[in-house]
């Protein structure tokens, strides 16, 4: 009980420098390719921790066999990935925190009532495009690395911390980070989960559909056959596979996620004049992957069921679909929902929010997979960041939750890392 009030203490203490170090993060445009500035200042916060750091530029050349590895960026060089280390004494299970620098677009930004990377605050919310995913998230883990320091309680695992690029597009950072040999007994990703625990995270795929037509004239359409009118046809198809999918899902972490294996068509493009009949469309999209399942199996029925598409059109009969893999993979996760991290982190955070900690499976993929069927570590999603609001305008994240994460993850790492390896 001593030891909770003190961390209580700390954090106090810390709230205003860690308001200050997200809204430094957030006020960082950290895209893909522009993530160095960022992870400057992740370094700056690790070397006041008195962390053992490691940064290094990812080299494709080290990864690009690897069965995981997904990425279509060329270039690393200025972008580095970090890793700090609190070395424990020795013969206590170690701990890998895991967060990503990386984030998404702005997109429009007249949707936003803020400058998207303004950091602004109001009402308890700091806004910004990386707040929620996740940002907020890795300023929580390093808050609860500095409560460690704080209270001079002496660890017997490893602390790893990692900040890591190239999340929102497969995992290329952690994949990295996992083959230059950062493994633990176990890893929390503090993607934004609202609070709850995620034991299990669905994977994904990206797709890309090429559906041929006949061109013509638009006066006389009818000699031609419109691409994106068979487009149509294609997408309904992948519309009844998904709902068959998911009709097949009886977890009970899913029961209260609406689709939770979804198959997303995120851009269409076709024609190049409008007064011509398109003799072709290009559908890309995502599909999900259960926890339970492989990718390849995935794969397969998806490549199926664009196969079966003649026996709905006889048009595909001899103009077949062509189906392209391109992009990012995420991996899935399937922890027990009774494996110990899962009930040690939900003891913590029930004595913290003094209630019971919602047990649910993640709706999005995460670099959970990667170290989970990659490095055989037992992951958690669990993190502070407002599900709803992350890849939005208008991004937020509570700072309150911030707070409430790291004294949750503080009391973990002090039980974890002393229990015997």
């Amino acid at each position: 009980m001593e030891t909770h009030r003190r961390i209580r203490e700390i954090i106090e203490e810390k709230k205003k420098s860690t308001i200050k170090l997200l809204q430094r993060l957030v006020q960082e445009d950290s895209v893909r390719g522009n993530e160095s500035k960022a992870q400057a200042i992740v370094i700056e916060k690790c070397r006041k921790l008195g962390l053992e750091l490691d940064i290094w530029e990812i080299d494709e050349n080290h990864l690009k066999f690897h069965p995981f590895y997904r990425c279509d960026r060329q270039n690393f060089k200025g972008n580095p990935n970090v890793v700090g280390v609190l070395k424990g004494k020795g013969g206590g299970k170690s701990l890998l925190l895991n967060g990503h620098i990386d984030v998404v677009p702005e997109g429009d930004r007249k949707d936003w009532s803020h400058d998207p990377y303004s950091g602004v605050i109001e009402d308890g919310k700091l806004y910004g495009r990386g707040a929620t995913d996740m940002k907020g998230g890795s300023v929580a883990l390093l808050l609860a690395i500095e409560v460690i320091r704080e209270l001079e309680i002496p660890l017997k695992g490893d602390v790893i911390f990692q900040s890591v690029i190239e999340e929102e597009s497969g995992g290329t950072g952690t994949l990295a980070a996992l083959l230059r040999g950062y493994k633990a007994d176990a890893a929390i990703i503090p993607e934004p989960t609202n609070m709850k625990i995620f034991p299990k995270q669905q994977g994904s795929m990206w797709f890309r559909l090429t559906v041929k037509g006949k061109s013509a004239h638009g006066g006389t359409r009818y000699e031609g056959v419109n691409a994106i009118d068979k487009a149509y046809t294609v997408i309904h198809a992948l519309q009844q596979l998904e709902k068959a999918r998911n009709d097949k899902v009886n977890d009970p972490l899913y029961k209260n996620i609406p689709i939770p294996l979804p198959i997303n068509i995120g851009r269409i493009e076709s024609g190049k004049w409008p007064s011509s009949v398109p003799d072709s469309a290009v559908i890309e999209g995502r599909i999900g992957v259960g926890p339970w399942e492989t990718l390849h199996e995935v794969e397969q029925e998806f490549i199926t069921e664009i196969i079966n598409l003649k026996s709905m059109d006889s048009w595909f009969e001899e103009h077949p679909v062509e189906v392209e893999w391109f992009g990012g993979r995420w991996q899935p996760g399937n922890l027990p929902s009774d494996h110990e991290l899962v009930k040690t982190l939900s003891n913590h955070a029930r004595a913290v929010m003094e209630t019971d900690p919602i047990i649910e499976a993640s709706p999005w993929g995460t670099d959970g997979g990667i170290l989970s069927q990659g490095g055989n570590i037992p992951v958690v999603v669990f993190g502070p960041g407002t599900t709803e609001v992350a890849h939005d305008a208008n991004e937020y994240i509570e700072l309150e939750r911030i707070y409430q994460s790291s004294e949750i993850i503080a009391l973990f790492i002090i039980d974890w890392c002393n229990k015997h390896s």
